[in-house]
């Protein structure tokens, strides 16, 4: 019987409350700052990937856990309006739903998180029959939901047992500590690990390198590493070969969720037989165009508008470097 979905995430879902941009430094004192924007939108690294994949085309679901109170309900029908499978998503009664208030400055942004029914969450939480009826299973936010993260190595075993892949994006670690024997049974069974450069560093324990050199020890631990590099573009290491791509050049708003939308663009371009260089320059495209809108999911991509904008800036990119070495007549 074929798989019923493409992909499966498990992980983290919230609201985002994301203001900014605060041109200084956050005031306590009880002063009010007055900042641009402010938006309310679907947040969590697990649950911005799964829409992102759904907007992409893929048959996604959803699993995890949140509150069975106003911002529970509102993710539970925000995923639904994506395109994204709920039925694995429950509803606790007796914790909230995380929160997370995210200030941004410049590129850079400050993340504050209630963290609700995270620590709560664990494989009991991932409906067994949806782990055996997807092609690929993809983990995020490791560090934030140790119950889940302990279960992972059986969650990660069953799933491949019935045929699937594995990814995971650990997201950052709030205690600083980035567990390497809480990590290494979890890295023995994924088969694409999706950091980003800070994160590869401290996976790697390779401060002060190369972002290269960060992906390449990564890649003795598992079969494919691909790092998101913020404006430099990202980069894949499969332990012999390393890709870059400088991705495609937009005018961002907020870039909150990018990463996000990279792995959903990676997950998407692998799950449809692209090659690992093309999934990379079109992880790139996802991840940069989902910053032309405030929140992780506003500007996320279609397949055909990714290609799109991944094809014109190709072809910009070509066209400039023969001009530049004089193959192109004036």
């Amino acid at each position: 019987m074929p798989p019923t979905f493409d992909l499966l995430v498990i992980g983290d879902a919230n609201p985002d409350v994301i203001v900014g941009p605060l041109d200084t430094a956050l005031a306590f004192g009880q002063r009010e700052q007055l900042v641009d924007s402010g938006a309310l939108t679907l947040g969590g690294s697990a649950a911005i990937t799964a829409c992102g994949a759904a907007r992409l085309g893929l048959r996604v679901a959803f699993a995890g856990r949140v509150g069975d109170d106003g911002a529970g309900h509102y993710m539970r029908d925000r995923l639904v309006a994506h395109g994204v499978d709920v039925q694995g998503l429950r509803l606790d009664s007796g914790l909230p739903t995380p929160l997370t208030v995210i200030v941004t400055r410049g590129e850079d942004r400050a993340i504050l998180t209630a963290p609700g029914t995270l620590a709560a969450t664990s494989g009991r939480d991932v409906p067994p029959h949806l782990l055996t009826s997807a092609r690929h299973l993809h983990a995020a936010s490791f560090f934030l939901m140790p119950g889940l993260a302990a279960d992972l190595p059986d969650l990660f075993d069953t799933a491949r047992a019935a045929g699937a892949t594995t990814s995971l994006d650990t997201n950052d670690d709030p205690s600083g500590r980035w567990d390497p024997a809480a990590l290494a049974p979890v890295l023995a069974r994924t088969d694409l690990l999706l950091p980003n450069a800070a994160e590869a560093h401290r996976l790697a324990g390779t401060d002060g390198t190369s972002v290269a050199a960060a992906a390449e020890l990564l890649a003795r631990q598992v079969p494919l590493v691909a790092v998101k590099n913020g404006a430099d573009g990202a980069l894949c290491h499969d332990g012999r070969t390393l890709l870059t791509t400088a991705g495609i050049r937009v005018t961002p708003r907020d870039a909150v969720g990018a990463g996000d939308s990279f792995n959903a663009g990676f997950l998407a371009g692998r799950l449809t037989g692209r090659p690992i260089a093309e999934a990379l320059d079109l992880a790139a495209a996802c991840g940069a165009l989902s910053t032309r809108a405030a929140g992780g999911t506003t500007a996320q991509p279609t397949w055909d508008e990714a290609l799109t904008h991944l094809t014109a800036h190709l072809t910009a990119h070509l066209t400039a470097n023969l001009t530049a070495n004089g193959d192109v007549p004036s």
